[in-house]
Parts: structure tokens; sequence; C-alpha cells
């Protein structure tokens, strides 16, 4: 006879402790976008420089939430938790008093272990604390936290930045992660799996090399060329290293890369389709800035608000995903929400440098729509499969997946729209050394019109990067859709019995199937 499992009274101010952590990380995962433009004049940062900026972060994130997950696992998830919110705090403070590009690069991959431990360990909790009824009602406001977090932390930042010195964006976190800490300490309980595997120091290393050597050849490949011998070696290096990886945890008995949950359907087709919509979101952040700012001429503050059509349909879809998954199952949501980012997309790559701000706060609401409907249905579905005693492990392969799709979202996204940007620019009249500098960004083809006064640039520039900017969107239209047909054929049905994993498998076993029975 199945036993059942009272649940924790105190599991929805616990859920409260996780929201102060999960906005943390969300304000900074759009600030530093609003911030990218004023910084690159500031700093005199190029496209790849700024791509740096951003990727350093997610790549750092990338490559340590597997082992993260398996420190919360090993010594406690809440203790990692505060230790995450500690160290991302020291990589802010860092980043703000950065006197240039590397610096700032290096206080972002700092911040990028602190918000490796945090993610998939607040995420890893969750199945500990609430049954399968209520999971997804936890993810939703989780994610609604997230996406809480993403308009604010632009508007925010867009007014330090009017008032202040751009290294000021880096310091909103200090209070944020006060707040996360208190929360964790006082309403958190402390949960762990002693059992879980150690963490393999060889492993983590291959795919922080691998994943590094990868982001460099596409940032580097628009400038040096795919052919390039040092773009060809590091992708021959990345090909290496992480193939190397997979064939170490293949052999390994206890891998930290848990390959077991990769063979399982639902796990594995929830979380490529929630890393392929990671993969469109990060590209649009990335490109979305410099157009409201530069091309528009909005100042910091005003791109945060302009922001605000895309936060909301986030918000609306993360907050109505579970009645509409009731109605209608999982597959169908996810499929429709894929579609709708879609329409979005190729509706949005019809932008023009004259279309003004109406027409692209009318394609902004409906990407957000599509994602919060793509995205919160997936990460349920993913984590449902998960056995509390492999909760931190599989949170963080899941949240690595996500991390990696967005790592090359900016990279790949960025370089298409750098190289599109180059090839449009006319710098006719241009001395070489100010036609290199105006081809690095519109930022800096602004300030080149400005101190040149060369005719056109200013307008040849705006073009040029809309018509990029129109390339990329018709990428991530393509993308979601490919997500959308995978997750149509492949994605379990919403009928999940207690044993049946909704695939037609077995449910994973784990020492809480009598009490999810």
């Amino acid at each position: 006879m199945a036993t059942v499992i009272t649940p924790d009274p105190r599991r929805w101010w616990a859920l409260t402790a996780l929201v102060a952590s999960m906005l943390t990380l969300g304000f900074d995962m759009t600030i530093l976008n609003v911030a990218l433009p004023t910084m690159a004049g500031d700093l005199g940062a190029s496209t790849g420089e700024q791509q740096w900026m951003a990727d350093a972060y997610v790549v750092v994130f990338a490559a340590l939430m597997l082992p993260a997950g398996l420190l919360g696992d090993r010594f406690g998830r809440r203790l990692m938790l505060v230790t995450g919110l500690g160290i991302f705090l020291a990589g802010s403070v860092m980043g703000a008093l950065a006197p240039d590009v590397p610096w700032v690069v290096a206080a972002r991959a700092v911040m990028g272990v602190g918000g490796a431990l945090v993610m998939p360990l607040a995420l890893s909790v969750l199945p500990s604390l609430f049954g399968p009824d209520e999971r997804s009602k936890a993810i939703g406001v989780m994610s609604a936290a997230s996406a809480l977090g993403m308009p604010l932390g632009p508007i925010l930042g867009g007014w330090l930045l009017d008032h202040f010195w751009w290294g000021s964006v880096f310091l909103v976190n200090v209070p944020m992660v006060g707040i996360g800490v208190a929360a964790c300490l006082f309403l958190l309980p402390e949960t762990r799996d002693p059992a879980s595997p150690k963490v393999d120091v060889t492993a983590t290393s291959l795919t922080a090399a691998g994943l590094g050597a990868l982001v460099y050849a596409i940032i580097e490949a628009p400038t040096r060329g795919w052919g390039d011998p040092l773009v060809a070696g590091f992708l021959a290096g990345a090909v290496v290293l992480l193939a190397g990886l997979v064939l170490r945890e293949r052999r390994a008995k206890r891998p930290m890369l848990d390959m077991e949950l990769l063979r399982h359907r639902g796990f594995l087709v929830n979380a490529l389709t929630a890393t392929l919509v990671t993969f469109v979101l990060a590209g649009l952040l990335f490109l979305l800035p410099p157009y409201l700012q530069a091309v528009l001429g909005h100042d910091a503050l005003g791109t945060g608000l302009r922001l605000l059509p895309m936060m909301a349909g986030l918000m609306i879809s993360a907050r109505g995903a579970q009645p509409v998954v009731a109605r209608f199952g999982p597959r169908a949501v996810v499929s429709c929400g894929l579609v709708t980012l879609a329409f979005a997309a190729f509706l949005g790559s019809r932008t023009t440098a004259d279309s003004g701000y109406g027409f692209t706060a009318l394609w902004l609401t409906v990407t957000g729509l599509g994602f919060g409907f793509a995205v919160v249905p997936a990460m349920d579905g993913a984590l449902a499969t998960l056995p509390s005693d492999r909760a931190g492990s599989g949170s963080g392969l899941l949240m690595t997946l996500r991390q990696v799709g967005s790592a090359i979202g900016i990279a790949l996204l960025g370089s298409l729209l750098a190289s599109a940007y180059r090839d449009r620019l006319d710098v006719t009249g241009l001395s070489g050394r100010a036609a290199d500098t105006a081809q690095e960004s519109v930022v800096a083809a602004h300030l080149v019109a400005e101190r040149t006064g060369a005719p056109g640039l200013t307008a040849s520039a705006n073009s040029a990067y809309v018509h990029g900017m129109g390339v990329v969107l018709l990428v991530c239209g393509v993308a979601a859709l490919a997500a959308a047909l995978l997750a149509g054929a492949f994605l379990p049905d919403a009928r999940r019995t207690a044993t049946d994993g909704g695939d037609g498998t077995p449910a994973m076993a784990g020492p809480d199937a009598d009490a999810r029975q």
C-alpha cells in the first residue's frame, strides 16, 4: 500500500525564499543588456566584447551547474544557495568597480559562479516541497518571479544609467542578495542527499573548457572568418573536449552528467524544448536594447520601459499556463506556445528603421506570450520526471542545457547580427580607422558620425542594424518552429499515471516513488 507523505506546512513560505533568490537573478538577466549600449560607448567595447560581457556569465553558469546541483544534494541545498548568493554579491561589487572591459568580463564570470549555485538548487528544492498537483503552480510562481525581475531590472537600471555611472547597475544586486539570503536562512528548510555522486573535477573542467572554446569560436568567426585557423582550431578543440566529457560520463559508475535522465523521453524532449526557447530569448534580449537606444533614440530608462510588453506577455502566460495545460495537455500548449513565438519572430523580422515603436511593441507582446506558454509546461514536465534523490543533479542538467542554449544564442545570433550589420553598413568616405570603429557596433557608428560629421552614416548604421536584426529574427522563427515540431512529435501525452512515465516507459524510480503514487 502506498504511503502518503504530509506536505511540509512551510512549503509556501519556503517558496518565498526561492522567489527572492530567483528575483536576484531575474534582475541581472536583463539589466546588463540595457546597460551594454552605454557601456559600449564609455568603454569603447566592440560587438564581440559586448558578447563576452554577456557570455562570460552564461558560460561559467552552464559549466558549473551540474557540480552545483551535486554540491547542494551532498552538503545541503540551503547552504549552497546562500553561498551562491554571497559569491554573486562579490561579483556584482567587482563589476561596479571594474575599470575596463576585461575586468567586467571577469566580474561577470564570478557572478556566473554564484548564479550556477542559485538557479539549479532553487529548482531542485521544489520536488521535495510540492507534490505533482502543486508543482506546476510553484513553477509558475517562480517563473513569474524571474519574469518580474526582467522588466524591473531594465527600468531600475535605466534610471541608474540616466543619473549615475554604468557600474551602478551592478550595485542593485546588493540589497536583492541581502533579501535573498535572509529569506533562505529564516524560511527555507535544509534538504540534502548525502548519497549523491561526488563532484568530478575533470568533467567540470572539460565542460568549462569545451563550452568556452565553442563560444569563443562563434564570437570570433564573423571577424576572422569560419576558415581562419584559430577559429577552426577552437571549434575542433570544443568538439574534442565535449566528446571527452560524454565518454568520461558514460564510463563513470556514478556520473555527474546523468545520461540515464537523457534516455527518458519526457525529460529529454522537455529539456530540449526549453533549451531552444532559451536560445531564442537570449538572442532577442541581446539585440533589442541597441535597437531601442541607438536606432529609435530612447534613453536607458525608456529602453527598460519599452521592454515591458514582452515581460508583461511572459508574466501573463506564465501565470495562466497551469489551467490551460490542465485543459488541453502540455503537448498542445507547448507546441502552440512555440508556434506563437515563431509567428512573433517572423512578424518582428518585418521591422524597418522607420517602423516606430508601436509595431515593435506588438511583436514583443506576442513573443512574451509564446515564451511563457512554451517554457513553463516544458520545465514542469522535465522536473516531474525527477525522483527526489536526483533532484539536484537533474535540475542542474536541465538548467545546464538551457544555459548552453543561452550562451550559444548570444554568441551565434550576436555574431550573425554583427556580420549582417557589417555587410550592409556604408562606410564610404571614412578613414580606415573610422570605418573599422563604425563597423564594430551601431553605437560606435553613431559616435563616429558625431565626431566626423560623416553624411548619411547614422542612417546607414540604423538601416544596417535593423537589417541584421531582421535576419536574426528569421533564424529565431525557424528555431521556434523546429522546437514546435519536436514537441508536437515527441512530447509525452498529458495522461500520466502512477506507473507510467507519460511516454510509454516506466516512471523513474526513486525513494519517493511511493509518495508520488
